[in-house]
C-alpha cells in the first residue's frame, strides 16, 4: 500500500480542514445536482412537456453526472483534487445560472447537461480527500464526505420556498450563487492532497492517460461497482419512486408522500458517516455482508404484491409495515454505500480518481436506470411490487459473487506470505 496516504507531516487541522470543507462543498453540489426534482415540475407546467419529456428532463443531470465522473476521477489522480474539485464548482455554477435564462425545452436539456458536472464532484472529492487519512481511518473519513448526500434534502426543503416566492428562475440563480462561492471558499482554504504534492515534488513521471485505466482490467473492480449500483443507484431510485409507490398502492396524498420520501432521504444520507466508521472498525466486509443480508430479506418481504390497482390494499404488507421496512433498507443501503468507498483506497491506493470514479459512475447509473425499470415493469406485470422482486434479483446476484469471490481471495492468501492478503 502506498505511504502517500500515511505521510506524518499531515497534521489533523489539515485533515479536518479538507475533509469539512469537501464535505460542505459536496452537499452544495448534491444541492445543485438534484435541482430539478423541485423547479423541474414547475417548468413542466410552463412548457407544457409530456411524462416522457419531463422524465429525460429530470434524468439529464443524473445520467451527465454519472458518465462524467470517471473522468473527473481520473483528472482529479493527473492535476489534484483542489485545482479539479474548484474547476468543477465553477462549471456547474455556470450551467446552473444559465439554466434561468432558458426558455425552450432545448436549452433546458443542454443546461441539465451542465448541472449534471456537479454530480461529478463525487469521484473528485474521494480522490482527494482520502490520502489526507490513514488507511485505519478512511472509512470515517469518506463516510462523513458521502454524507453530503443530504444536499439533496436541502434542495428539497427549501427550493420550494424560493420557488413561491421568487419564481424558479430565482432558485436556480440562487444555488448557482452559492456554489460560486462555495468554489471560492473551496480554493483558498485548502491545500493540495498528500499524494499529489508527493508527485509534484518529486517530479514523478505522470501515467499516460489510459493507463490511468490500467485496474477497470480487473474484474473486482467491477463487483464492487454492482456492490454500488445497488447500495447508491437503489438508494436514490427508491428515493425518486416512492412518492409514486405510496399514491399509487396506498392512496397517500402526494404531501404525505413527499415527506416519507424525504424523511426516507436525511438519515439514509447521515448514516453514511456512521458507515464508515464501522467499516474502520469491524471491517468493511463485515458491513457488506450485514447489508446483502438483511437487504435480501427486506426486499423479498416488499416484494409481497401489494395489489394492482390504485388504493388495493397488500394481504400482509400494511402502509406501516411497508414504511417500517424501507427505511430498514435504506439505513443499510447507507452503511453499505460507506463500506463499498472503504475498499477502494486500501486495494487501489494509486489508482482511487479512477477506480473511485467507476464505482460512482456506476452508482449514479443505478440510479437514472432502475426508476425506468421500475415504471417499465410496473407497465409489463401490472405489480407495484416489481420494483422489490428487480432489487432482490440485484442483491442474491451480488451476495453470490461476493461469497464466491472471498472464498477465491482467501484460498489465494492460503498459498501467499502472511499479511499478503488485505482484507
Amino acid at each position: 500500500m502506498s505511504t502517500l496516504h500515511q505521510t506524518p507531516t499531515i497534521s489533523a487541522n489539515e485533515q479536518a480542514r479538507a475533509l469539512w470543507v469537501s464535505t460542505t462543498a459536496f452537499t452544495i453540489c448534491f444541492a445543485i445536482w438534484t435541482i430539478f426534482s423541485i423547479i423541474g415540475v414547475r417548468i413542466k407546467q410552463e412548457l407544457g412537456l409530456t411524462e416522457a419529456e419531463f422524465g429525460l428532463l429530470i434524468g439529464m443531470p443524473i445520467l451527465t453526472g454519472s458518465l462524467i465522473r470517471i473522468f473527473l476521477g481520473i483528472w482529479t489522480s493527473r492535476y489534484g483534487g483542489r485545482l479539479v474539485y474548484t474547476l468543477t464548482m465553477l462549471a456547474a455554477s455556470l450551467a446552473t445560472f444559465l439554466l434561468a435564462y432558458a426558455t425552450t425545452y432545448p436549452q433546458m436539456l443542454l443546461a441539465g447537461l451542465g448541472v449534471g458536472i456537479a454530480g461529478g464532484s463525487f469521484a473528485v472529492g474521494v480522490a482527494y480527500v482520502s490520502p489526507f487519512f490513514p488507511p485505519e481511518k478512511q472509512g470515517t473519513a469518506l463516510g462523513i464526505f458521502g454524507a453530503g448526500n443530504v444536499g439533496a434534502a436541502v434542495t428539497k426543503f427549501l427550493a420550494p420556498l424560493v420557488l413561491v416566492a421568487f419564481g424558479w428562475q430565482a432558485v436556480a440563480e440562487i444555488w448557482a450563487a452559492a456554489l460560486l462561492v462555495t468554489a471560492i471558499v473551496f480554493w483558498f482554504t485548502t491545500e493540495d492532497d498528500p499524494q499529489f504534492r508527493a508527485r509534484r515534488d518529486v517530479r514523478a513521471p505522470r501515467k499516460s492517460f489510459l493507463g490511468e485505466f490500467e485496474p477497470l482490467k480487473n474484474v473486482q473492480v467491477w463487483r464492487f461497482s454492482l456492490y454500488y449500483f445497488f447500495a447508491f443507484g437503489g438508494f436514490v431510485a427508491l428515493a425518486l419512486w416512492l412518492p409514486r409507490y405510496l399514491v399509487g398502492v396506498y392512496g397517500f396524498d402526494i404531501e404525505t408522500a413527499g415527506m416519507i420520501a424525504a424523511a426516507y432521504s436525511i438519515p439514509g444520507s447521515i448514516f453514511r458517516a456512521y458507515g464508515g466508521a464501522l467499516s474502520d472498525k469491524i471491517g468493511a466486509r463485515k458491513i457488506m455482508y450485514a447489508m446483502f443480508a438483511v437487504s435480501a430479506v427486506a426486499t423479498l418481504i416488499l416484494s409481497v404484491p401489494a395489489g394492482q390497482t390504485a388504493g388495493a390494499m397488500p394481504i400482509i404488507v400494511t402502509p406501516v409495515v411497508f414504511v417500517a421496512v424501507t427505511f430498514v433498507l435504506g439505513f443499510v443501503m447507507s452503511l453499505g454505500k460507506a463500506a463499498v468507498y472503504k475498499h477502494i483506497p486500501a486495494y487501489y491506493p494509486s489508482h482511487v480518481g479512477a477506480v473511485g470514479g467507476v464505482v460512482g459512475m456506476m452508482g449514479g447509473l443505478g440510479g437514472f436506470i432502475l426508476p425506468i425499470a421500475f415504471g417499465y415493469l410496473k407497465d409489463v406485470t401490472g405489480l407495484w411490487s416489481s420494483c422489490f422482486m428487480l432489487l432482490f434479483a440485484i442483491v442474491a446476484v451480488s451476495m453470490i459473487w461476493m461469497s464466491v469471490s472471498i472464498r477465491r481471495l482467501k484460498r489465494r492468501a492460503a498459498e501467499m506470505p502472511a499479511g499478503a492478503f488485505a482484507q
